[in-house]
């Protein structure tokens, strides 16, 4: 796989040119707190010779130290209110990038410790921000054999605490998950077809702990996912872009104390069907599987972490949104799994139906579980991104709001560097989805683009929950189920929207609150 190699150094030694680094790349938010008498002179003299020492990343010619080659890469917005722990990152990659340009092959990376709790995390923030610098598509390494920029990265640590030492353990496995959450949402629509993404996992997971299932017959899907299938009906007749369900399981050793089921959003290709998309607005479609994408990437982590006393389920639907002679159409009413009549408001709000059906299974799952919480993971909306810019949003069902599912979620993740924004389900969310004509139960949209909808990414929230029986799980149930639904849509790439980088979210979050919940 290609990713980074992190490896924990304690030994200040490691600065030193004869140690086996060939770089040594400083993240401070102060020249003065460096703490290695070393570095710190050399960066004091630089600062007198180039300005830009201390202001912006910068290197050094470092006679002595590791490679000749100091990076001293400032971190200038630690006083600011707004700022987050992202601004560690930023800086990093902007270092590391230097170091690679620079020919380094084995960079160690010193992040400065800080005191000011928001910024707790920073060395993990950093490092996994080098890790999204340094990815490279799967496209480009498959043609051209290309390897990693580096041979490993040293996580400097100067701290008493031995804790530190299995810092690189969990970074290399975060960033294993995240290296497989990119390769999935960031090919190309054939390469990563519906079959080739269930594939992909299945290799990814081969030999691991994780237990692995694909539906994959016509018949089944049709008897068991309906409003999935509907969408993938003009595909069924082309053999490479057929439909695909992915199971995952992840069974701890010992006791299991909580559990937690994820529905993916897999759409590998979206021309919005019937109501097809125009005007320039089908491109960047094949990243319309980023939901799917992160949770398989998570339990790529589980996989290696092996954490205690909690068990993953997830569903992932992979499907194409073709157009052709046997698309689904709006007006069609379509029985849902969990036995809700659809009608269909347009065929380019997809991903709605993929997740009510795989909810429904989950649901059934999530009965007989122990204290479930079930997520809903998607690149949904364009109105997410009109509200939020780049943010997740979480909106989630009254069960999961009375234990600060979201709120949890949110204080997790923004940790770790993955802000979310907290949304609010209400009463005009079910008002959306009724269906006037008494024919069908629920309508699953209106007929305008989300982002000029009022309330465009709340009311999906409300058709999952209906469309999936979750909603006869509420607070007064005899069972309640809390559920949480997470539009992606602004976060699954960086840049350009349509074909920047893929970034993961929100691996890292999740995998935070799943073990901290």
């Amino acid at each position: 796989m290609f990713q980074v190699n992190f490896i924990d150094v304690q030994a200040e030694s490691a600065i030193f040119d004869g140690e086996g680094w060939d770089a040594v790349v400083v993240v401070t938010p102060d020249l003065g707190a460096i703490g290695i008498d070393e570095i710190s002179l050399l960066a004091e003299h630089g600062a007198k010779v180039d300005k830009r020492v201390g202001n912006s990343p910068t290197l050094l010619f470092a006679p002595g130290l590791a490679g000749g080659r100091l990076i001293i890469a400032p971190v200038t917005q630690v006083a600011d209110d707004y700022a987050d722990v992202r601004v560690y990152g930023d800086v990093a990659r902007v270092a590391i990038a230097i170091a690679k340009d620079a020919g380094a092959k084995r960079p160690l990376l010193y992040v400065v410790p800080s005191a000011t709790p928001k910024f707790g995390f920073a060395t993990e923030v950093a490092a996994l921000a080098c890790g999204q610098e340094l990815w490279q598509t799967l496209e480009l390494r498959e043609a051209t054999g290309l390897t990693p920029a580096f041979e490993a990265i040293g996580l400097l640590s100067l701290s008493a605490d031995t804790s530190s030492a299995d810092k690189s353990h969990l970074l290399n496995a975060l960033e294993a998950g995240r290296v497989l959450a990119r390769d999935l949402c960031g090919t190309e629509p054939e390469r990563m077809s519906a079959k080739a993404f269930a594939d992909y996992c299945l290799q990814s997971f081969k030999g691991s702990v994780i237990k692995t299932a694909v539906v994959e017959d016509r018949d089944i899907l049709e008897r068991d996912y309906p409003l999935l299938s509907a969408v993938a009906r003009s595909s069924f007749a082309v053999g490479r872009h057929q439909p695909r369900v992915v199971k995952l399981e992840y069974l701890p050793e010992g006791e299991i104390t909580r559990t937690f089921l994820f529905a993916g959003k897999g759409v590998v290709y979206d021309t919005g069907g019937a109501d097809l998309k125009v005007g320039g607005a089908m491109a960047g479609m094949s990243r319309d599987k980023g939901g799917a994408s992160a949770v398989a990437g998570l339990f790529k982590t589980l996989s290696m972490l092996k954490p205690k006393g909690i068990r993953v389920i997830a569903e992932l639907g992979l499907v194409r949104n073709s157009i052709g002679s046997e698309a689904f159409v709006t007006d069609e009413i379509i029985s849902s799994h969990a036995g809700a009549r659809v009608r269909i408001g347009n065929t380019d709000a997809e991903g709605r139906l993929v997740l009510a059906d795989l909810l429904s299974h989950l649901r059934i799952k999530a009965v007989t579980a122990v204290k479930p919480e079930l997520f809903s993971v998607a690149t949904l909306t364009g109105h997410v991104v009109r509200c939020y810019g780049n943010y997740p949003a979480a909106v989630e069902n009254v069960v999961a709001n009375a234990t600060n599912c979201a709120l949890t979620l949110q204080q997790q993740a923004s940790q770790w560097g993955e802000p979310f924004e907290v949304s609010t389900l209400r009463r005009e969310d079910f008002a959306k989805i009724r269906e006037v004509s008494g024919a069908a139960d629920i309508l699953s949209s209106n007929n305008a683009p989300s982002s000029v909808t009022a309330r465009g990414h709340q009311y999906p929230a409300a058709f999952l929950l209906k469309a999936s029986g979750l909603f006869e799980h509420g607070v007064n149930a005899a069972i309640p189920l809390a559920y949480t639904h997470l539009d992606i849509a602004g976060s699954a790439t960086e840049g350009d929207p349509l074909y920047g980088k893929p970034t993961a979210s929100p691996l890292v979050g999740l995998y935070q609150y799943l073990i901290n919940r």
